[in-house]
């Protein structure tokens, strides 16, 4: 009696390890397939800086900057519509803050004007 219970624990305890053993490979693959995408999304970025970087110019860069500070969705919009005109090729020159100032009007929402009346 004594030892089928142990000859069962042991099998259960085995069965465990094997398991515990899978689940440690399987995290494994996990972060290893993380660290990939992670690299992927690195080098994405970093490619869509260095065409920012060339299509830019300084200052257009940093009033991007500032706005990707105060409205992250608003500068995404703009650099996608930059970039997808530097591939097409409708970009000839370096974009500067005039050009940017008059691209941003016309991808920003339009402001709504708010009148407060006192009665």
């Amino acid at each position: 009696m004594a030892y089928s219970e142990d000859a069962e624990l042991a099998e259960i305890r085995r069965r465990r390890l094997q398991q515990l053993q899978q689940m440690q490979g399987g995290d494994a693959a996990a972060a290893q397939a993380y660290a990939q995408q992670d690299a992927e999304l690195q080098r994405r970025e970093a490619e869509r800086a260095e065409i920012l970087r060339r299509i830019l110019t300084p200052e257009a860069r940093e009033r991007l900057g500032r706005i990707r500070l105060a409205k992250p969705e608003v500068a995404n919009a703009v650099e996608q519509q930059l970039i997808a005109l530097a591939a097409s090729g409708r970009i000839q020159r370096a974009v500067d803050d005039t050009t940017l100032r008059a691209l941003l009007e016309r991808i920003a929402p339009e402001r709504r004007e708010i009148k407060i009346t006192r009665r």
